[in-house]
């Protein structure tokens, strides 16, 4: 089946009898994954686990994979022509090629070309597209740098740039990649390159390789120009990526014009790749139509005349997006903002009016003489029946809602990482839970991990979720506590933190120790934390208030949306 030898006959030949077990291990495999694909790609993948650096050192993330297929789009080429060729200068283990042909419906719709230096690859590269689907026929991989032209005219080309380390990374070899690339674009042919971000989007100090970005502009295949995040290549994580789009005859409304687009401050996730491939497909098919075109989401039309204006200047949009410039969100800034100021007034209004009723503490503190109060541990007073230890609720994540009935009280809440409210847990779903139950007002909701942290709960009717305790005042005891005073004094014992290194906390909340403080002396300490905290209360309303204009101010100056006006 391989008479020529380009697949696999050199490595069965080269195999003794300790390949045995291998082909028994090979069919476990493809039965496993179903298809010699499916078994081919699942060890593909597994590159880094099984020590093949020469493989992993030049793969991407499967975001990145997913966002140039998005880009590509082989599928609506395949539609309107009934084949795409696809081809790649660059292939190296063939990542790129392979994500094409998955892709579209029907591999054997796809011819695809590729040139690859290194034989070792160049072998692996024709396995891989044959098991992937593609007829023999339409398959062409050359063991050099020249692809076959002769086979077909590439539909589209797909490519990674070489890496070379930055030490030794030369801005005009990689311009020059894009140049020979550019030069391989037939009629209706689109390019997508990936190269270091330092040679397509950055600055150029030199003159020529300025000059030689500036020609490939001026030639009008470049459609558009994109600032990737970092990371998109796992092995290399300092290595900062870019993309050109390269379209050789584009349509008439989108001629002098390039679309720039920055994404490197985001996550490739599902939303972000659909948007920007919107963005860059829309402008393919549509061009620059000022009127009722479709805005881009995450860059800016800029003709080819203001960048060449710019010699040797960065490729990044001049500016936030025009459709997040004219976004609802920002029409209604102004409004939003006097809407907190309005709060703010009302806030400090408020304050002004009850500023005699909160001009001091109501209660004098000066120094104790005399004995000083005995401490009790919290497990002395579970002993005495003063205090009762409550668990927690293990609750399913997938059960806790924005949009529940009750509260859902766990490590986050009380330490301050999330705000109260929002997590919540429906009625309907609570129910199913046998032994849960509700908080009481005023119970001390309380986490030792991954920090003390303790909260009043003066509502009650929430639930508490593990690692999260409650411990219940017993109002009717002997002696007995307030919960704002418990949870102030537990919040200020001594040794209750945890050195940097430890798992565990230092000690149980049994093990601390409170003074147990004279009922007289319970009453006055709850009276004076309650007037704090309704002091709190007032300044915390015109903090917030303060804090939303602050917000929606700076947003709106730094997207060039908000000014101000001295009349």
């Amino acid at each position: 089946m391989d008479p020529e030898d380009e697949f696999v006959l050199r490595e069965l030949r080269a195999a003794d009898d300790s390949a045995a077990a291998l082909a028994h291990l090979a069919e476990d495999l493809v039965e496993a994954a179903y298809t010699n694909e499916g078994a081919y790609e699942w060890l593909l993948e597994l590159r880094a686990r099984l020590g093949l650096t020469e493989l992993a050192a030049e793969a991407l993330t499967l975001d990145l994979r997913q966002l140039l297929v998005q880009l590509a789009d082989p599928r609506s080429t395949v539609e309107r022509r009934g084949k795409i060729t696809v081809a790649d200068p660059h292939a190296q283990a063939g990542d790129l090629l392979a994500a094409i042909v998955r892709a579209v419906d029907d591999p054997t719709t796809v011819c695809a070309l590729a040139a690859e230096p290194d034989g070792w690859l160049a072998r692996l590269i024709r396995r891989r597209l044959l098991l992937s689907g593609v007829e023999e026929l339409d398959l062409d991989v050359q063991a050099g740098s020249d692809l076959e032209e002769r086979l077909a005219d590439p539909d589209l080309i797909v490519t990674q740039l070489p890496y070379q380390a930055g030490e030794k990374r030369s801005k005009i070899a990689a311009l020059e990649g894009v140049e020979r690339i550019s030069d391989l674009l037939g009629p209706g042919c689109t390019a997508l390159v990936l190269g270091p971000a330092d040679a397509l989007v950055d600055a150029l100090p030199g003159t020529e390789e300025a000059q030689l970005r500036s020609g490939l502009l001026r030639s009008g295949v470049v459609e558009a120009v994109v600032n990737l995040p970092g990371g998109v290549t796992p092995y290399r994580p300092g290595y900062r990526c870019a993309l050109w789009v390269l379209t050789r005859d584009p349509v008439d409304a989108a001629r002098g014009y390039v679309l720039l687009a920055d994404i490197s401050d985001e996550s490739l996730s599902e939303q972000v790749r659909t948007r920007l491939a919107e963005d860059v497909l829309l402008w393919r098919a549509e061009g620059h139509r000022r009127e009722d075109g479709h805005d881009p989401r995450y860059g800016r039309i800029v003709s080819v005349k203001r960048l060449d204006e710019d010699f040797g200047g960065p490729l990044t949009p001049p500016g936030p997006p025009i459709s997040q410039v004219l976004a609802r969100t920002v029409d209604e800034r102004p409004a939003l903002i006097a809407e907190a100021e309005g709060r703010l007034a009302r806030a400090a209004e408020h304050a002004r009016g009850h500023a005699e009723e909160h001009d001091r503490p109501r209660v004098n503190v000066v120094r104790r003489t005399g004995t000083v109060p005995m401490p009790a541990t919290v497990g002395a007073l579970i002993a005495e029946w003063r205090v009762v230890k409550v668990k927690g609720h293990r609750i399913e994540p997938g059960h806790v809602v924005p949009g529940g009935h009750h509260d859902v009280l766990g490590p986050e809440e009380i330490c301050g990482a999330a705000p109260v409210g929002a997590r919540r847990i429906d009625r309907a779903v609570l129910a199913t839970y046998r032994y849960a139950a509700f908080t009481e007002p005023g119970d001390i909701v309380y986490t030792v991990a991954p920090r003390l942290g303790l909260m009043v709960d003066h509502g009650g009717f929430s639930i508490v979720e593990f690692p999260a305790r409650i411990l219940r005042i017993i109002p009717d005891a002997e002696r007995p506590f307030t919960p704002r005073v418990l949870a102030a004094l537990l919040g200020a014992a001594k040794h209750t933190g945890r050195s940097p290194g430890a798992v565990r906390p230092a000690r149980r909340i049994e093990d601390f120790a409170v003074p147990d403080l004279d009922p007289m002396d319970v009453e006055r300490f709850d009276a004076f934390l309650a007037d704090i905290d309704r002091r709190r209360e007032l300044l915390r309303a015109q903090d917030d208030a303060l804090v939303e204009i602050h917000r929606l101010t700076v947003a709106g100056f730094a997207d060039g949306t908000l000014t101000i006006d001295d009349s």
